[in-house]
């Protein structure tokens, strides 16, 4: 369940190792298409193959931030070091429970958390969210969220990979869990990664088996939306927001592809605007 999206965990340890369509007019922003051929704007580097995905007009809602947070500096370097995690804040070791010693250990270019106890290292692992878009009659399935970060905003079924499934089933459970629906995977569709807060989304077309769903104990609300009715406005997180662009998009263009990016959020941003963000490196077929 995806209940702390900003929050890094550790997992593993070693032993010393457009919206496409027409712009909104209650909307600020203007989806910017990454096709090759696209009556919108496309911005390529010419020095460089990545495809960057942004929206315009962003500096009066970048000014906002919470209370506390720190801005990020615009350094490639800087948000790739920063974005593993604050290792001191690793006290203990999780497998024995001896103190941690915080050191760059011999062969490697991070500081870590190494126990000084079993001398096993905490590794800081990126979390893999997984969830369905749903279609239906040219519907999409979308729940209400009931629980924090971003309460009352509408998502895809989406969660945390549990241990013990593949990415496919864990995307089925997630969807039975917050929509109550039965769904067969048909394909996947995107995989968006997200350095700054560790996660890496994958999200599967997918199909109701039957018309029953309703909301689980995460979902205030869950609805089909016509393709003209989404609500972007109240989205809850950028790599929804992302995601279905890029399905509008494809069905613009009559073929769904599947879809890589790096979604990377405006430096001093709140975590809580979902449009400021670039999607760079964006790949597909």
């Amino acid at each position: 369940m995806l209940k702390a999206v900003q929050i890094l965990g550790w997992s593993s340890g070693l032993t010393i190792s457009q919206r496409l369509t027409k712009t909104r007019k209650s909307s600020s922003s203007t989806f910017i298409s990454t096709s090759t051929i696209n009556p919108l704007n496309l911005f390529t580097s010419s020095s460089s193959p990545r495809r960057i995905l942004c929206f315009k007009n962003l500096t009066t809602r970048m000014s906002s931030s919470r209370p506390g947070s720190d801005p990020v500096p615009n350094s490639p370097t800087f948000v790739s070091v920063q974005s593993a995690g604050d290792v001191r804040k690793i006290k203990f070791c999780q497998w024995c429970g001896g103190p941690t010693k915080h050191e760059i250990p011999d062969g490697e270019e991070k500081l870590r958390a190494i126990c000084t106890h079993c001398d096993k290292i905490a590794y800081q692992n990126p979390k893999m969210v997984v969830g369905c878009l749903i279609e239906h009659e040219e519907k999409v399935l979308l729940c209400k969220r009931n629980i924090q970060p971003s309460h009352g905003l509408w998502t895809l079924p989406a969660g945390y990979l549990e241990v013990g499934e593949s990415a496919a089933q864990g995307a089925m459970r997630e969807t039975w869990e917050e929509a109550g629906a039965t769904v067969e995977v048909i394909s996947p569709f995107a995989q968006l990664d997200i350095p700054l807060i560790g996660q890496t989304y994958v999200i599967f077309l997918a199909k109701l088996k039957n018309l029953n769903f309703a909301p689980g104990p995460e979902s205030l609300e869950c609805r089909l939306f016509a393709l003209d009715e989404i609500p972007f406005d109240s989205l809850a997180f950028s790599s929804i927001y992302v995601t279905l662009n890029l399905y509008l998009e494809d069905l613009k263009n009559g073929k769904l592809k599947f879809h890589y990016g790096t979604i990377n959020k405006r430096p001093g941003s709140s975590p809580s605007d979902i449009r400021a963000f670039t999607l760079d490196y964006h790949l597909q077929p």
